[in-house]
């Protein structure tokens, strides 16, 4: 896929966002989000940062941590979920669209799966997942390394909703976004996946 059509998607991903933040009720901001200990005001204010901080703000902040990027990220959203109004953040998702932000070493792929898959930590405790788009989740599938599955060795994931397997095994069947939530690590709500070895992988509680 061409660099054109990755931005493509990358910018219809956070276009549905902003639409799904802006349909949201008040008291849905404080649901729980797929992503251990944030909400969903935390989610968003991580996913908004690198367009409200500078690269030079960017590096401070990760200097205070010790070099951490993972304990900086969520001290930041921890904060700026409480510092920001649900508005505020919104208007910062709204205006960004555009935003040049990628991960280092990954591109494009990696600033659309880093936006996929916090909007489905979103998404789905909200019940609100089937907004997803499986054309860009089978892109970020497409696009992830193979040491990221190792917790999933010994199975063959099977989407069922477009054209992507990986892997050897018993298989593992379920949309693309819930195995790619799987892949990631999170814990799905129970009946997500289908295959007697969906069994290894305790839905939440």
């Amino acid at each position: 896929m061409s660099e054109d059509e990755v931005r493509a998607a990358l910018t219809a991903e956070r276009r549905a966002q902003v639409e799904l933040y802006a349909s949201l009720a008040e008291e849905q901001w404080d649901t729980p989000s797929l992503c251990s200990g944030w909400r969903v005001r935390e989610v968003l204010a991580h996913i908004t940062m690198p367009g409200r901080y500078s690269l030079r703000r960017m590096t401070w902040e990760v200097a205070k941590a010790r070099g951490s990027l993972d304990r900086m990220a969520d001290r930041r959203a921890r904060i700026d979920a409480a510092r920001l109004s649900a508005g505020q953040l919104w208007e910062s998702l709204r205006d960004d669209v555009g935003h040049p932000w990628a991960p280092h070493g990954d591109g494009l792929l990696g600033a659309l799966s880093h936006d996929v898959i916090h909007g489905l930590d979103v998404s789905v405790p909200l019940g609100l997942d089937h907004l997803a788009s499986p054309d860009r989740v089978r892109l970020v599938l497409g696009g992830l390394r193979p040491g990221q599955f190792a917790h999933v060795d010994g199975v063959q994931l099977q989407a069922t909703d477009v054209d992507w397997t990986y892997g050897i095994g018993e298989p593992v069947r379920g949309r693309a976004q819930d195995l790619l939530l799987l892949v990631c690590g999170r814990r799905l709500p129970a009946g997500r996946l289908q295959g007697r070895a969906s069994a290894r992988f305790a839905p939440a509680l």
